[in-house]
C-alpha cells in the first residue's frame, strides 16, 4: 500500500513538473500576437465583418488558463474606420478550467465581456444594418463549429481528441450598451448600462442568471445629440433560472421576476411592472413559447387624478405558436382596488400579419365611480350611490383597431342591459343594439344646488348657467355613431317614458336622431333631429311629436308633486326647431323655430269661469244668478302657435274656448333671462251651450288678465287682474252705448258694481277671479 502511495505521489509531481514546463514554454516561446491574423480572417470569414484588434492579446494560467483581447471593433463591409463600429469590446476573457484538460477535456471557466457596443441601424425602406450578418450566420453556422478548434490548440494538438464540456463557472457581461437608430419610425432606442452575469452555466441543470439595464426612447433622433431627456425610460432587471436544452433547441426559466420602472416623461410619475412566471418554456425548433402561473402587477401613479399608486395584477397563462401564428390566454384573473375582478380568457389568431383575438370576459359587481375620478372624469350626480353596482359578460372579439362585445349583459345599479357593442379603438366609430329594462336618468345627472333649484324642475335644469361644453365636438366631427336603444321604462327629470325606442345614425360629423318614440303618459312622444358638428359651430336640429299626452299628472311631475295640477286634458304638439352652439346657454339664445299646441278634452280645475263671469255680468246688470255650478270650467279647446326667435317664446295667437266665453291672449317668455310677459282677455259670448244668458252688451266686454315677471318669483304672483283696464273698458262701452249724459249714473253704478266685485275678489285686486285665471295661465 506504501508503494503504491509513492507511485501515485510520483506521478503527480511529473504531472506538476510537465504543467509548469508547459506554462514556461508558452508564456516563452509562443507570443500571441501571432494568432491575431488568424482570429481576424476567421471572424472576417464567418460574419462578413472588418475586425481590428486594436489591443493586445494576453495570456494567463492561473489559477486558471484562459486568453484576453482588449479594444476589438467590428465594422460592416460598407463602414470606413472613420465610422463608429458597429460592434466593439474594451475588453473580452475566456478562460479553461486547469484540470479537465488533463482528462481531455475542455472545461470553459469563465466568459467576460466589458464595455461592449452595438450600433443597429434602419433605414426609411424599413431594412436594418444588422440583417446582411444575420443571413452569413445562418449560412456559415454548420462551419463555424469547426473552424476555430484547430488553431486554437495548436499545431501539435489533435483536436478531434479534445471534448468540449459546456460548464461555465461564471458569465459576466457588464457596462455593454446598445444604440438602435430608428429612421423609419424616426426613433432612437438606446440599452444603457447592460450587465448579464451567471454562474454553473450548464445544459444539464438549471442555473441563477440575472441581467439588469436602463432602456431609453427619443421621438426624435436629433434629441439625444440636442441633449434633450428622453420620452421614455425604464429601469429593467431580470432574475430567473435557466435550463438549456440545447439539443431540443429548448429553454426553460424557472421562478422568473422581471421588473420595471418606467417614466414616460422626464418629470413623470414612474409606473412599476412586475412580471413573475413559475415556468416559462421556449421551444426555438417549433418557434413556441409557455407559460405557466404568470402574474403581471402593476403600480400606476398619476398625481393629478389620484393620490398614491393603483395597484393592478394579472394572473394568466400563455401558449404562444409564432409558426402557427397563435397565442391562449388563459385563466386570466385582473384584480384591483374597489373590488375589481374581471377574469376570462382570449385567444389570438395571425398573431405575425393581422393579430385577431376572441375570449370571453367577466367583471364581478364593482364600483365604478373611482375609477371614473383616476381617469379624471369628476361625477356630481343626484344620487351618491350612481355607478356603485356595476357587472358585465360578454364575449370579446377584435383586432389590433376595433374591439367589440357581441352578446353583452351590463348591469349599472339597478338597470340591466343586453345586447351588442362594438368600436374602435381610438373612438371614431361607434355601434350598439341594447334593450334595457328600467332606467333612471335622473339618479346620473347633476345634483340640484338649492331647493329654489329643485322647485323649478325641468325649467332649471334647462337653463341653468354653464359654459361648459356639452357634447365632444372634435370627437363627432370625425366620428361615427350607429346604433338602437330600447329601454322598459325610462326615468327623465321625473317624467315616466315607457317602451322607449331611439335609433342614431352617423357619420363624419353627421348625426342623425333618425327615430325616438316613447309611450308618455298616456300619449306617445317622437321625434327625430340632427346635429352637424362639421361646421365651427354645432348645429342642432329637432322635431318633437306629442300626441294624446295627459297634461294633468304630466304637470304634477314638473311640479315635482308640489302643488296639484291647474289643468286636465290631452296635449297635441308639433313643430320644428333649430340652433346653435355647445353651450345652454348659447342654445338656448340661438334656438329658432315653430310649434302648433293644442289641449283638448281639458279643464281648468277648482274654479268655474264661467260662474265667475256669469256673475260678474249680472252684477253689471244689477241681477243675481241663480243655479248651480261645477266645481272645474270644462273646456273645448285651448290651442296656441308658438315661434321661437332667438331664444324668445312667442305667440299672438292664444286661444281659450269656453262654453259662452272666449279667452284670447298673446305673450313672451325670453329663455335666456327667464323673464316672461303675457295679455289675455277674456269675453261673454252667446252661443247655445252658455252658462248664462248674456246681454248682447256686455260680449264686446273683456276681463283682462296680465301675467309677467321671472320664473323664478312665487307662483301666486305671476298673474294679476287688471282693474284700472277693466273698469276703463266698463266705462267707454257703456259711454258708448248710453252716451256722455248718464255718466254721472255710470260712475255710480260701476262704482257699486265694483265696490261689490271687490267684496267678492278682494280689496284692489278681485283675488277669488284672479286665482281662478291664473290657474288658466299657469
Amino acid at each position: 500500500m506504501r508503494q503504491l502511495l509513492r507511485i501515485v505521489l510520483a506521478a503527480i509531481g511529473i504531472l506538476a513538473i510537465v504543467a509548469v514546463a508547459a506554462v514556461v514554454y508558452v508564456t516563452t516561446f509562443l507570443d500571441p500576437e501571432d494568432f491575431k491574423p488568424r482570429l481576424t480572417a476567421v471572424f472576417e470569414e464567418q460574419t462578413g465583418l472588418n475586425l481590428d484588434l486594436d489591443g493586445p492579446i494576453n495570456w494567463s494560467f492561473y489559477p486558471r488558463i484562459g486568453v484576453s483581447v482588449e479594444t476589438a471593433n467590428a465594422r460592416l463591409p460598407s463602414q470606413n474606420e472613420e465610422d463608429t463600429a458597429f460592434a466593439s469590446v474594451d475588453r473580452a476573457e475566456v478562460s479553461v478550467a486547469f484540470a479537465p484538460l488533463l482528462r481531455g477535456e475542455i472545461a470553459v471557466d469563465g466568459l467576460t465581456l466589458n464595455g461592449v457596443r452595438l450600433n443597429l441601424r434602419r433605414d426609411a425602406d424599413g431594412e436594418g444594418n444588422w440583417e446582411p450578418l444575420l443571413e452569413r450566420l445562418v449560412e456559415q453556422s454548420e462551419e463555424a463549429e469547426t473552424v476555430l478548434a484547430p488553431a486554437s490548440a495548436g499545431p501539435n494538438v489533435d483536436a478531434g481528441n479534445l471534448e468540449v464540456v459546456l460548464s461555465i463557472a461564471n458569465v459576466n457581461i457588464s457596462d455593454a450598451n446598445i444604440r438602435f437608430r430608428d429612421e423609419q419610425s424616426q426613433a432612437l432606442w438606446h440599452v444603457q448600462d447592460l450587465s448579464i452575469s451567471g454562474s454553473n452555466v450548464n445544459p444539464v441543470r438549471a442555473f441563477p442568471l440575472k441581467a439588469m439595464f436602463t432602456l431609453t426612447k427619443h421621438n426624435n433622433l436629433d434629441a439625444e445629440a440636442l441633449e434633450r431627456a428622453p420620452n421614455l425610460s425604464s429601469d429593467i432587471g431580470l432574475e430567473t433560472r435557466m435550463q438549456l436544452g440545447l439539443s431540443e433547441k429548448r429553454f426553460v426559466l424557472e421562478n422568473t421576476q422581471l421588473s420595471t420602472r418606467t417614466r414616460f416623461e422626464a418629470e413623470g410619475e414612474p409606473q412599476q411592472l412586475d412580471l413573475s412566471a413559475a415556468e416559462a418554456t421556449v421551444r426555438l425548433a417549433e418557434q413556441q413559447l409557455s407559460i405557466r402561473d404568470g402574474k403581471l402587477e402593476t403600480t400606476l401613479r398619476h398625481p393629478e387624478n389620484w393620490d398614491g399608486g393603483l395597484t393592478l395584477a394579472l394572473a394568466f397563462g400563455l401558449e404562444g405558436d409564432w409558426q402557427a401564428q397563435t397565442a391562449r390566454l388563459k385563466d386570466m384573473q385582473l384584480t384591483g382596488p374597489d373590488s375589481l375582478r374581471v377574469s376570462g380568457h382570449l385567444n389570438v389568431s395571425a398573431l405575425r400579419d393581422a393579430p385577431r383575438y376572441q375570449g370571453q370576459l367577466t367583471a364581478a359587481p364593482f364600483t365604478l365611480r373611482p375609477w371614473l375620478a383616476r381617469a379624471g372624469v369628476t361625477l356630481e350626480t343626484a344620487s351618491e350611490a350612481a355607478f356603485s353596482d356595476v357587472a358585465m359578460t360578454s364575449p370579446i372579439e377584435g383586432d389590433l383597431q376595433k374591439i367589440a362585445f357581441p352578446s353583452l349583459s351590463l348591469v349599472v345599479d339597478d338597470s340591466t342591459f343586453t345586447g351588442n357593442i362594438a368600436s374602435r379603438l381610438d373612438g371614431s366609430r361607434v355601434e350598439f343594439d341594447l334593450q334595457g329594462d328600467a332606467l333612471n336618468l335622473d339618479r346620473y345627472l347633476p345634483r340640484q344646488e338649492t331647493e329654489q333649484q329643485a322647485s323649478l324642475g325641468v325649467i332649471n335644469a334647462a337653463v341653468a348657467d354653464g359654459s361648459a361644453e356639452l357634447l365632444p365636438q372634435a370627437w363627432l366631427a370625425s366620428s361615427s355613431v350607429n346604433g338602437n336603444l330600447s329601454i322598459e321604462s325610462l326615468e327623465l327629470a321625473g317624467m315616466a317614458f315607457s317602451d322607449t325606442r331611439l335609433q342614431l345614425e352617423g357619420d363624419q360629423g353627421l348625426h342623425r336622431l333618425s327615430n325616438f318614440e316613447a309611450d308618455f303618459y298616456e300619449g306617445e312622444l317622437t321625434a327625430n333631429g340632427r346635429i352637424d358638428a362639421r361646421a365651427e359651430e354645432l348645429q342642432w336640429a329637432l322635431s318633437p311629436t306629442i300626441q294624446n299626452v295627459q297634461v294633468a299628472p304630466l304637470i304634477e311631475t314638473l311640479s315635482e308633486g308640489e302643488e296639484a295640477s291647474p289643468l286636465r286634458g290631452r296635449l297635441n304638439m308639433s313643430g320644428d326647431l333649430t340652433s346653435r352652439g355647445n353651450q345652454r346657454e348659447a342654445l338656448l339664445r340661438h334656438l329658432n323655430g315653430d310649434l302648433e299646441a293644442r289641449l283638448t278634452e281639458g279643464a281648468i280645475l277648482d274654479i268655474n269661469v264661467s260662474q265667475e263671469m256669469c256673475e260678474l255680468a249680472a252684477q253689471l246688470e244689477g241681477e243675481e244668478v241663480q243655479r248651480d255650478w261645477s266645481s272645474d270650467t270644462a273646456f273645448e279647446e285651448f290651442a296656441a302657435t308658438l315661434q321661437v326667435r332667438d331664444g324668445v317664446v312667442r305667440s299672438d295667437d292664444l286661444l281659450i274656448t269656453v262654453p259662452g266665453i272666449d279667452v284670447k291672449g298673446e305673450g313672451q317668455y325670453d329663455l335666456t333671462s327667464q323673464r316672461f310677459d303675457t295679455q289675455a282677455n277674456a269675453r261673454l259670448v252667446d252661443t247655445a251651450d252658455a252658462a248664462c244668458d248674456v246681454n248682447p252688451r256686455l260680449e264686446a266686454l273683456p276681463l283682462p288678465l296680465r301675467c309677467e315677471g321671472h320664473i323664478s318669483d312665487a307662483r301666486g304672483e305671476w298673474c294679476r287682474f287688471d282693474r284700472d283696464a277693466f273698469q276703463g273698458a266698463v266705462v267707454e262701452f257703456i259711454q258708448e252705448e248710453a252716451g256722455g249724459q248718464v255718466s254721472k249714473a255710470l260712475e255710480e253704478r260701476l262704482g257699486e258694481s265694483l265696490d261689490s266685485l271687490d267684496e267678492r275678489l278682494g280689496e284692489g285686486s278681485g283675488n277669488a277671479l284672479r286665482e281662478g285665471l291664473q290657474r288658466l295661465f299657469d
